[in-house]
């Protein structure tokens, strides 16, 4: 039995370049790998790398969260808060369409990563997911060496180049490369905790996303190691654009530059569906939000 050839690397660039093109978006490489300039002043000059309008999702037919609006801007870190169940990790998915993997799932409303339409006939989820990287909850390494791990994203897309260097680059953005740098071959499950998340922040980071969407990243983790993907996000936005689901309302106001607010409104007996709030810059919402709901939450009134 014949096996699928591996991508080219014509081919993955191809592809790469088509998917940006229609975004209006430069992943080339003198792009992601240069300090970018200074961000322009003023909030016209801001440029938008997400739109979403109207985007709501169902799980077999019963609405999870609906009717979410707004724009997330480039090179910074939006946090998404509120109450378990109000939707955010569920929308967090509707950008790199995670969703699609759950059979009952549908998204409605519209998604645009810069001018194109995620969700448009002729977009492969899989060359969203390889520019719109994730990363989990829980880490979740490969049993494989620390090198493979990081290895391994670009050896299945047929990214050419020193290999050794991909993952020196990746190990040296995740701000780990010290730390591993002379037990490459050991196994990733020997690192703590803290050290295997970043490990899985330098395996998204191998394949040159233009984002990184967190999903409580920092939820199994202690203080320290916390701290140190913290200052990790930090300095990461000077390439990426950052989005991150936390129920820790200290750190969304630690390091992110918006934040969204999440609850969840009962629409029916029996029947309650998440809702955006409110969404605004950060120190905004925790010091003088519009509404009462975010004001009663961020104040630790209920959550």
């Amino acid at each position: 039995m014949s096996t699928p050839d591996r991508p080219t690397e014509a081919k993955t660039r191809e592809d790469d370049d088509e998917f940006a093109r229609k975004a209006g978006i430069d992943l080339s490489a003198e792009a992601q790998h240069t300090t970018p300039a200074a961000p322009a002043t003023g909030a016209a000059m801001a440029s938008p790398i997400f739109k979403l309008e109207d985007v709501g999702v169902q799980y077999g037919g019963v609405p999870a969260v609906e009717k979410v609006s707004f724009e997330l801007i480039e090179r910074e870190i939006t946090a998404f808060i509120g109450p378990s169940g109000c939707g955010k990790s569920t929308l967090i998915r509707c950008l790199n369409r995670m969703n699609d993997l759950v059979p009952s799932a549908t998204v409605t409303g519209k998604v645009m990563y810069g001018d194109q339409d995620l969700y448009a006939d002729d977009i492969d989820p899989v060359q969203v997911r390889k520019v719109i990287g994730m990363v989990f909850q829980k880490p979740n390494p490969f049993p494989k060496t620390i090198y493979e791990n990081i290895a391994f994203g670009p050896r299945v897309l047929g990214m050419k180049g020193n290999m050794d260097e991909i993952v020196e680059g990746a190990l040296r953005k995740a701000a780990l490369w010290d730390e591993v740098k002379d037990r490459l071959k050991t196994n990733a499950f020997g690192m703590s905790g803290g050290q295997q998340q970043r490990l899985c922040i330098a395996r998204c980071l191998a394949i040159e996303p233009s984002v990184i969407l967190m999903d409580e990243p920092c939820s199994a983790l202690d203080p320290i190691s916390t701290a140190a993907i913290e200052d990790l996000m930090i300095d990461l936005k000077e390439r990426y654009s950052i989005v991150i689901v936390t129920h820790n309302m200290q750190q969304a106001a630690r390091v992110s530059d918006k934040t969204a607010f999440f609850n969840v409104a009962k629409v029916e007996e029996g029947k309650r569906v998440g809702n955006l709030v409110e969404f605004a810059p950060t120190d905004k919402i925790f010091t003088n939000p519009e509404d009462e709901r975010t004001k009663e939450y961020v104040t630790g009134k209920f959550g």
